[in-house]
């Protein structure tokens, strides 16, 4: 292995991993209070793994975003620009961003017929019974364990790269200040910390991109990029590219990537329950547009940063500021992920040492903080709540919540040092992931779109699934390859038979099943008995100061105290007459109609968008083998500038548009505590209850609770 340079001393590491964590967790502790104080915002247990349910398009986006700026969407989709040029960031980048599209419109449908849902196992529970319910438990747990796995080993390997840093104190370390400030806010404290992680991945990207193509001394343009990267291919062509160049969307490798990225991706994001709870968590206007438009969003992030920093490595390996010159990366490096701070340290010295830390670190953290929330979601309403405890109220939730976020934390540090001493990198896990999980996408999808689909298709499918793509795998390591090592498993032949076996198995096999055990007819209203938990005791602390003015307010309204609903606690009071029974149902009317014209508009618009990104862009520039001209190439870049900038607007500036209100309300609260006029805020919230969110939390609620006992009629299909 060639000898690596360390810009950046151990302290450097330490300092990113052990100080940002800290960082952000007394940052979140803060949020945690302005919100309580200024919004009477409480963490109670459905908040903690719903946020109300009331969550808006800009901050979905963001999240989504965040949350899928992984460790391996900087560190894999680089590598693939290094080994296969041109093709492999928008192969990644497309191979990626058609399941978040696709999730819009099943998050439509889980909304639509399971309201008051916590995870998408709890639909597969109330669908099929226990037996169903434990296999999609391994299954998502399985998810969970292999994204996080990754994250901790992409981390650990670019940290300890840039820095020295001790591998196995990486990887104990860097889930330390997520877990703590996860624990203390819960999936907003994921949508508030992805919110500022995005922004920092955003400016890092839009700095590599300006130095490498604009301003840099070692590259500077896109034409000297072409140049240098049309040498590399002289000096090393690529095997199965066109004319062996990087500069083709005709890649061999770079084609079997593409479905192995399509069928692993699939079972990342379908199976993984991070994704649900940001579905769950949206307001019904939210959910179509926040994943639509996060998922074209994300789109740039792989796209213009493999780009740049793959190919830039490429450019640079020639030249004395690379880390391993004078010669290139080794095969171990590369499927470690260390393209991306090779090209960087190379590109800006320590400065870009530097800013790959800060960029890696703030994607791990992100997207292992929607694995923590993920995980905790599961084990508190599907295991404790569904079978330890049926009964247990709001605070043994939150508890068993945060013990949840400690286990997971610990366990996955103790697993991902294993994997570490195995010599198992974040690129084999990347691709393995589609062989052991995709089998149980497509009952999934099912679940929720098929009243057919019996219990024994649903159990069974899945279990046959995995084994075969396991058998597959193996056997096609064996026959291509003489014997079944690591390096041989993570072949591109073997993966992709694996996971492409993974992925279509059930179609075969759920069709027989069902034909073989008779169609299960079912009935959509037998998911509305899934019901969310009574916060109210958790709440009416928050709200107590403002009843009495709220209740002497409606004695004056023109609200029809006759058609009052009768309610039983103080919280619900409040709601009962801030608003009456007729208003409430046609509340509930909007919401239905809501997500009925989105479910529609969804299955088109995620059909269109697919077909468009996977074929139509993608295939006639394979199929032709063209090689691209300096001319193609710089308006390559540019299209992947003005994606990036559509993205910081939908990420950074649409969140805080649509904030606004929120955001005022809260700096004008600490203003008047700064200036000694505390008596203000009292008086502001007794005025506008409806405008806290502990009462449009509940205003929520009683609308999904009408939705559920079938106050309207509900005519889903």
């Amino acid at each position: 292995m060639s000898e690596v340079r360390i810009p950046l001393p151990q302290g450097a590491g330490y300092a990113v991993v052990i100080g940002l964590g800290f960082v952000f967790a007394g940052g979140m502790i803060l949020t945690t209070f302005i919100l309580r104080r200024y919004q009477k915002e409480i963490v109670t247990s459905e908040e903690f793994s719903t946020a109300g349910r009331s969550v808006k398009t800009g901050l979905i986006s963001a999240a989504v975003v965040s949350s899928w700026t992984w460790a391996a969407t900087l560190l894999q989709s680089s590598t693939q620009a290094y080994k296969n040029g041109v093709s492999g960031p928008y192969f990644y980048a497309a191979g990626a961003m058609c399941q978040i599209v696709l999730f819009a419109f099943i998050a439509i449908k889980a909304k639509q017929k399971a309201p008051e849902a916590h995870t998408y196992l709890e639909i597969v529970k109330a669908r099929y019974g226990p037996a169903a319910h434990a296999v999609y438990i391994f299954f998502a747990f399985a998810t969970n364990v292999l994204v996080t796995a990754m994250l901790l080993a992409g981390g650990s390997a670019t940290i300890s790269s840039l820095t020295g840093m001790n591998t196995v104190a990486c990887i104990f370390l860097l889930p330390v200040g997520v877990m703590i400030y996860t624990m203390f806010g819960g999936i907003k404290a994921t949508f508030l910390t992805d919110y500022i992680h995005t922004i920092a991945i955003i400016v890092i990207i839009l700095t590599f991109a300006f130095t490498a193509y604009a301003t840099g001394d070692e590259l500077g343009s896109p034409s000297k990029i072409w140049e240098m990267v049309t040498q590399a291919a002289i000096n090393h062509p690529v095997e199965g590219n066109a004319y062996g160049s990087y500069l083709t969307m005709n890649s061999k490798s770079g084609g079997k990537f593409f479905v192995i990225n399509i069928v692993g991706n699939f079972g990342s994001v379908w199976l993984d329950n991070g994704y649900w709870n940001k579905a769950i968590a949206s307001s019904p206007a939210a959910a179509l547009p926040g994943y639509v438009l996060g998922g074209l969003a994300w789109f740039a992030i792989p796209w213009l940063t493999a780009t740049t920093m793959g190919l830039a490595c490429l450019a640079l390996e020639s030249s004395p500021s690379f880390p391993t010159y004078p010669n290139r990366l080794s095969s171990e490096a590369v499927s470690a992920g260390l393209a991306l701070p090779s090209a960087a340290t190379a590109l800006m010295g320590k400065g870009g040492a530097v800013a790959t830390l800060i960029l890696v670190f703030m994607a791990v953290t992100s997207a292992m903080s929607a694995e923590l929330i993920s995980v905790s979601s599961i084990f508190t309403y599907d295991i404790y709540k569904g079978y330890v405890n049926p009964q247990a109220d709001g605070k043994k939730l939150i508890f068993t919540s945060h013990a949840a976020v400690v286990v997971f934390s610990v366990a996955m540090s103790g697993f991902a040092t294993g994997l570490y001493y195995a010599g198992i990198s974040m690129g084999y896990l990347y691709e393995l992931m589609g062989v052991i999980i995709s089998s149980a996408v497509l009952p999934t999808a099912l679940t929720l779109l098929s009243k057919k689909q019996n219990l024994h298709a649903v159990v069974i499918s899945p279990i046959l699934g995995t084994g075969v793509a396991i058998m597959a795998w193996l056997v096609c390591t064996k026959k291509k390859f003489g014997s079944i090592t690591v390096d041989n498993t993570f072949e591109d032949d073997a993966m992709l038979t694996g996971n492409v076996v993974a992925l279509l198995s059930p179609v075969v096999f759920i069709p027989i099943l069902t034909w073989i055990f008779k169609p299960q007819n079912f009935d959509w209203q037998k998911l509305k008995t899934i019901k969310s938990v009574d916060e109210n005791p958790e709440l009416e602390d928050a709200i107590q100061p403002i009843s009495s003015v709220v209740h002497n307010q409606s004695e004056s309204s023109s609200l029809d105290g006759e058609k009052m609903k009768p309610v039983k606690s103080q919280v619900s009071e409040i709601v009962g007459d801030l608003i009456d029974d007729r208003r409430l149902m046609e509340l509930e009317e909007e919401e239905e109609n809501r997500l009925k014209r989105a479910s529609k508009i969804a299955g088109y618009l995620c059909l269109f968008l697919c077909i468009a990104m996977l074929v139509v862009w993608p295939m006639p520039m394979y199929g032709s083998k063209y090689v691209f001209s300096k001319k193609f190439f710089t308006g390559w870049v540019v299209v992947g500038f003005i994606w990036i900038f559509f993205t910081a607007f939908m990420v950074i500036i649409f969140p805080l548009y649509e904030g606004r209100e929120g955001i005022y309300t809260s700096l004008r609260g600490i203003y008047w505590d700064l200036t000694g006029q505390s008596h203000k805020l009292i008086e502001w919230q007794n005025d506008h209850p409806e405008q806290l969110h502990a009462v449009q939390s509940q205003m929520s609620a009683e609308i999904r609770r009408r939705r559920r006992i079938g106050n309207i009629d509900d005519n889903l299909d």
